[in-house]
């Protein structure tokens, strides 16, 4: 494990936080927020059950460090311009805020006025889409994963596709559906076939399904005709959300030859409202699969073997008639094949040019067994295996009215490094 003065287990705010607290004093994610519904949005940080508003502590001229001062970046719509600061600007911001809450910066701690300004209960903020987001990219980067769906349609011999073992495969998104957590979305329609017809019939989806994801933002990494070499990939990934990558099985099988999925994928993409940072979870870096049977080429060979981290993830669902969530799945980051650098840097490798706001997102993350799996297509395996609910209900894929609950955190001594919750529902078929 690696420690800084910012993420050291013994630091601890000046005010009291619960020990099973998403935002103890060493994560600090950032985000987008407004303190109420009449109020501009602004950037904070989570701090316990509270908002530390950034644009106050901003408007009083509290950064004053090399790359914060005089930089009018914590009162916009979104993150971005803080983000086209770069690497060393999140970290002279992660230092002095956290300074702040510990209290060896003792100007919050000892003015009550500027703590009732500056500390927004969490309760009373609405969150917002924290990055405004230039272009999306899914991958298919869990082994786990690719094997059973392909073992689902071409045969457990032909699982996994020839190319598979040697790039991060993906695809290019739609960014502008992409949202923030909390936002519900309508049943899609679209064309489907049916396994004994000849031809298609246009409806609504029968197979809706949710995707347990991770994304990561990146900051402006490279121009264009430029590659990311391994060594600096890592300088430009700023910040790590929780992905619901919402997804029509019918429409996709009908729709993916020969470009891969187009509508079953574009109605929406939740994301959770808190970035964590980097810096919050360098202590949970570990090591990915072996990727040696094939070797990777030598651009994606790793410069590091921990190129991971180990993120517990959970997926519960509530019906319209459940009391409470039920967890359906308990799946882990580190299962991922192909890391997040690796991601970056294959994108790139054309010359692709990587803009500060672009999402990348992991694609499905399954464990190997069928409790840590990360889709209902997985869980139920197409159908032919119902969850059951403890209320008697069960599932084969989504219904309207159910809602979809993600969340994860990585584990420390004494606290936790959480990504909050992203949240959607599924409504029926919009009206026309």
């Amino acid at each position: 494990m690696k420690f800084d003065s910012t993420n050291d287990p013994s630091l601890t705010a000046f005010f009291d936080i619960p020990a099973d607290s998403h935002f103890p004093i060493q994560n600090l994610p950032f985000g987008i927020f407004r303190p109420g519904l009449k109020r501009a949005p602004r950037a904070g940080v989570a701090i316990g059950e509270y908002v530390l508003d950034l644009s106050v502590l901003q408007d009083l001229k509290f950064f004053e460090g090399p790359r914060l001062i005089n930089q009018d970046v914590f009162n916009r719509r979104y993150l971005n311009p803080f983000m086209d600061l770069g690497k060393e600007a999140r970290i002279e911001a992660r230092q002095y805020i956290s300074d702040l809450l510990s209290g060896k910066n003792p100007l919050l701690k000892d003015d009550e006025s500027l703590r009732k300004r500056a500390l927004v209960p969490m309760h009373e903020v609405v969150l917002e889409l924290p990055v405004e987001i230039g272009d999306y990219t899914d991958f298919y980067s869990s082994r786990e994963h690719a094997t059973n769906v392909g073992t689902m349609f071409r045969g457990k011999d032909n699982a996994l596709q020839p190319n598979w073992l040697h790039i991060p495969v993906g695809y290019h998104g739609r960014s502008s559906s992409v949202v923030i957590s909390g936002t519900n979305l309508n049943r899609p329609m679209g064309q489907t076939i049916a396994p004994d017809a000849d031809s298609p019939t246009f409806g609504p989806s029968r197979l809706v399904d949710f995707e347990l994801e991770m994304g990561f933002f990146v900051s402006d990494a490279n121009k264009l005709g430029s590659r990311i070499p391994m060594k600096d990939a890592e300088d430009y990934i700023w910040g790590l959300s929780l992905v619901n990558d919402w997804s029509a099985r019918d429409i996709q099988k009908w729709e993916y030859v020969p470009l891969g999925p187009f509508l079953a994928k574009n109605f929406g993409t939740s994301v959770s409202p808190w970035i964590i940072t980097p810096e919050a979870l360098a202590p949970f870096r570990t090591e990915g699969p072996k990727q040696t049977e094939p070797e990777v080429l030598d651009y994606l060979k790793p410069n590091r073997p921990d190129q991971t981290y180990d993120i517990h993830l959970e997926v519960a669902i509530q019906g319209e008639k459940m009391d409470a969530p039920h967890r359906v799945c308990a799946s882990n980051f580190k299962y991922l094949y192909w890391s997040m650098a690796q991601q970056l840097v294959h994108h790139a490798v054309t010359g692709c040019n990587m803009r500060t706001g672009d999402l990348l997102a992991s694609g499905t993350i399954s464990g190997q067994t069928p409790d840590s799996y990360g889709s209902m297509l997985e869980l139920s395996w197409r159908g032919e295996n119902p969850l059951k609910f403890p209320n008697g209900e069960e599932r084969k894929f989504l219904q309207d009215g159910d809602t979809v609950i993600m969340t994860g955190w990585a584990q420390g001594e004494g606290y936790r490094i959480g990504f909050g919750e992203c949240e959607g529902k599924l409504l029926p078929v919009q009206k026309e």
